[in-house]
């Protein structure tokens, strides 16, 4: 095999290397993507829920282990 027989041989499995790499690279970030959306979505949904739950505690009357009136 001639010099230029390897560089090219070279260059080829470099290029095929690339574009395995550049498939990888497009996969994770779609995957990054979507976890990011999932993330916000459920950040969001805390944020909800935390914001229900302060204002159940500020409607209910008293502690709930509160002793009845006549003890």
């Amino acid at each position: 095999m001639t010099d230029t027989a390897k560089l090219g041989a070279r260059i080829d499995a470099l290029e095929v290397r690339l574009t395995y790499q550049d498939e990888t690279i497009e996969t994770l970030n779609q995957t990054i993507t979507a976890q990011w959306k999932q993330i916000d979505a459920l950040t969001r949904q805390i944020a909800e829920l935390r914001d229900r739950l302060q204002e159940a505690e500020r409607s209910t009357p008293g502690p709930a282990n509160e002793r009845p009136p006549h003890y």
